[in-house]
């Protein structure tokens, strides 16, 4: 019975795992926890290894719909098997609408991905998911903008993601002078300009903070129930069992549970990834053909999780003594030592400590140290949690007296606090993580976000028509005047001019009405007719008093005309009574210097490459007037997009890391709550003869209380004191790696609170358990 060879190893783990599934309630229930807590954390693992393919796919989709011309020798030209397209991009009540315009220039004009034949004018196929917003009574008013038959659906294989809203509608009134392109087949090479290596950086990082915490509770959830498992396997060593068996034993239930672990976070997984296409944040959604995290990760994650239980419960196992008649004890009462605790943290800055300053954004990827950051931010976040044992054992080791829950919490931590160090181990390094990248986030900010000049309150949107007649661009105007829910209308009719005799000297020639040139202008007195020179006061090739006095003669060219005419002319001369006044900033923080013209003092009717640019002041109280505003735009032209005026922009990138950042911490607090629901319980159910011991002598059910609150209050104390050093020294170190600056010390505040508040949820969660084992009838047995 004492085969030490591999024939002895597998028989004892075979042994523990006939134990954990026919050890009786005692047995199964802890199997049945163990696996519970693996495979929440294996679901969270196969999720993020499926990210880099889902987000693969994604872009892959994404270039092979756009349109490329087959040979860059050439100049596009019409041909049986091309076709023109012009984007028609829009906005439905904060929700991104792909559009795209199409006009085939011969019969054999290609079709886009997923869609079967080319719209025809007035025609449009639709994404499923638009298709079902266009026909619900939320649409009504982009019915009215997309006033196209739709004549089809769009396939998955045309579509970014299952709740994509794009469409491809035919029109008759494209052309290469009014802005389409022409292409011959679908399908791009260069995609989104890479990341630099700040933002790569901060990837590294999120992945870090937000899968370490898994590793760690995946760690613990191996070992729940340790102290009644230790206790059965007792009763082996009466039958001849020595030490070294009783540790494979206990090996063995925790291979069968994690095993199980593993079948239900798969089984989660599949379940989460058929559901994932229902599910869209801010507009983005997945195929469940995306999330696959591939042969390799789930091999290394099938391999590594029952692995890693076996090899935790038989280190966890050399410090116990497990001696027949049921005696467990501690086999060395020595403290816990902290030496070699420090070695992971030190290890983790001496990796770091050498790129401090070597990071900005100009720093090439391809020469960037990735796995060195990777690991040493790995090593920093383990050695908080291989702290926090050392540092609740020694905290408590010197508490003495005080009310009697207090007495009752304190003595049961100086005797074993292992279960509970472990509970709140998951969450204190979540917590530490989550500090430095928020550190990280704030220190690199300003970088990634601009002040964009515009003024919002003087104006909400603004939109550009180019191309047209000035006469044209004076009826845009008025329609926009007149749309529901305008309050003010901001309409320039802009062209730019030559200096008569010249070809290089060049002003621009602004016609608008007199509150429209106050607003880019300093303009004391205005009437129609007025002619204003505008400085603008940086000077120079601005200075337009000094280069286009008052009787400068100006001409105007046509820059394409029709085939067979000749291009149209306007010649206008400043008149003498023009004033010199200074530009000021517009809505849009732009200023127009050159000549400003009222109305009646240009003949815009006749004036040719006017370009038509509205800044729009909308009442806020009314929910669709923005969108009656895109609906005007799209009736004038469909693709004219309105944009929304911000005083500040984000990179797209760091806003995609940061949304990505903020769905994975949700999950990660989801988990760790869980965990420690589970974690909780195990421990109240460990100790529930033991209660009922107390409450059957007459303990107060409230003292019991208190002390297992003050139980858990003492180590989520010491952890989260401990999770703000850890992650105020990682952030730190970060900052100093990407030549950033600490922005904000008190960062970590609504971190702490967050984490707090999801431990105070899962203490009210075991307060219902913990009333129900207080009952004297807890000590019958069988």
């Amino acid at each position: 019975m004492n085969d030490t060879g591999l024939t002895g190893r597998a028989r004892d783990l075979t042994l523990g795992a006939r134990f954990a599934l026919s050890g009786g309630r005692e047995g199964w229930l802890r199997t049945v926890l163990t696996a519970i807590g693996v495979g929440l954390g294996v679901a969270l693992l196969l999720l993020a290894t499926a990210l880099p393919h889902m987000l693969s796919s994604r872009e892959t989709r994404s270039l092979a719909r756009e349109g490329a011309w087959g040979s860059s020798s050439k100049l596009p030209h019409a041909a049986d098997d091309t076709l023109l397209i012009e984007g028609a991009d829009t906005e439905y009540h904060g929700l991104g609408i792909r559009g795209r315009l199409l006009r085939a220039d011969g019969t054999k004009a290609p079709a886009p991905p997923g869609v079967r034949h080319l719209p025809g004018p007035g025609e449009m196929v639709v994404s499923p998911a638009l298709a079902k917003l266009l026909a619900s009574d939320d649409g009504r008013l982009l019915r009215d903008r997309l006033d196209y038959r739709s004549v089809g659906t769009i396939g998955a294989q045309g579509l970014v993601g299952p709740s994509e809203l794009t469409y491809y509608a035919g029109s008759d009134r494209l052309s290469t002078a009014g802005g389409a392109e022409r292409a011959d087949r679908y399908g791009i090479t260069d995609g989104s300009p890479p990341m630099d290596t700040v933002l790569i950086v901060l990837i590294i990082m999120t992945c870090v903070v937000l899968l370490v915490p898994v590793t760690v509770f995946v760690a613990t959830a191996v070992r729940f129930g340790g102290e009644r498992r230790d206790r059965r396997l007792a009763a082996l060593r009466l039958v001849g069992a020595d030490r070294r068996m009783t540790r494979w034993i206990a090996a063995g239930e925790a291979l069968c549970g994690s095993l199980l672990g593993l079948a239900v976070g798969t089984a989660l997984f599949l379940l989460l990834r058929q559901l994932a296409p229902r599910v869209s944040f801010q507009g983005a959604s997945v195929f469940a053909a995306d999330l696959d995290p591939g042969a390799g990760f789930a091999g290394l994650i099938a391999l590594t999780v029952p692995a890693s239980a076996v090899l935790i419960t038989l280190v966890a196992l050399r410090g116990v003594a497990i001696e027949p008649l049921g005696v467990v004890r501690n086999a060395a009462g020595r403290q816990r030592r902290m030496w070699w605790r420090l070695l992971a943290p030190v290890i983790g800055l001496a990796l770091l400590a050498p790129l401090s300053g070597k990071v900005n954004k100009a720093t090439s990827v391809e020469n960037y140290p990735i796995y060195q950051v990777a690991t040493g931010s790995i090593l920093l976040l383990i050695g908080v949690t291989a702290l926090l044992p050392w540092l609740v054992e020694a905290s408590v080791a010197r508490l003495r007296g005080g009310p009697l829950p207090w007495q009752l919490a304190t003595r049961r931590l100086q005797l074993n606090s292992g279960a509970a160090t472990r509970a709140v181990s998951g969450i204190t390094v979540a917590v530490a993580g989550a500090i430095a990248l928020q550190m990280l986030f704030t220190g690199v900010q300003s970088d990634y976000e601009k002040a964009t000049g515009q003024d919002p309150r003087r104006a909400q949107v603004q939109g550009t028509i180019p191309a047209t007649t000035g006469g044209a661009a004076r009826s845009y105007v008025e329609k926009f005047r007149t749309t529901p829910g305008v309050q003010a209308v901001v309409g320039l009719i802009d062209a730019y001019a030559t200096k008569a005799g010249t070809s290089d000297e060049v002003t621009a020639i602004t016609i608008g009405d007199c509150p429209t040139l106050r607003e880019l202008a300093r303009i004391s007195s205005c009437k129609d007719g007025d002619v204003f020179v505008a400085d603008n006061p940086s000077g120079g090739l601005t200075d337009t008093s000094r280069r286009f006095p008052p009787g400068t003669k100006l001409v105007v060219e046509e820059y394409e005309s029709a085939s067979g005419a000749a291009p149209r002319t306007l010649r206008w001369t400043v008149p003498s009574s023009a004033h010199a006044v200074q530009t000021r900033p517009d809505p849009t923080g732009e200023r127009h210097d050159g000549v400003l013209a009222t109305p009646s003092a240009v003949d815009a009717r006749n004036l040719p490459n006017a370009t038509t640019e509205v800044m729009l002041r909308l009442d806020r109280s009314d929910p669709d007037s923005l969108e009656r505003v895109r609906n005007t735009a799209a009736h004038i032209d469909p693709a004219m997009y309105i944009r929304t005026m911000l005083s500040t922009k984000t990179d797209s990138n760091y806003a995609a890391i940061e949304n990505g950042l903020l769905i994975g911490a949700i999950a990660i607090l989801v988990l760790i709550g869980a965990g420690m629901i589970v974690s909780t319980l195990e421990q109240l159910r460990e100790r529930r003869r033991l209660l009922s011991v107390l409450v059957a002598f007459g303990t107060r059910r409230t003292t019991l209380g208190w002390s297992v609150l003050w139980q858990t209050a003492i180590p989520v104390v010491l952890g989260l004191a401990l999770s703000v050093a850890g992650g105020l020294a990682l952030g730190y170190v970060m900052l100093k790696l990407v030549s950033a600056s600490v922005k904000d010390w008190l960062a970590f505040v609504p971190i702490v609170g967050a984490g707090a508040a999801v431990i105070a949820l899962v203490t009210l969660a075991s307060l219902p358990p913990l009333w129900h084992m207080m009952r004297p009838d807890g000590l019958r047995t069988e």
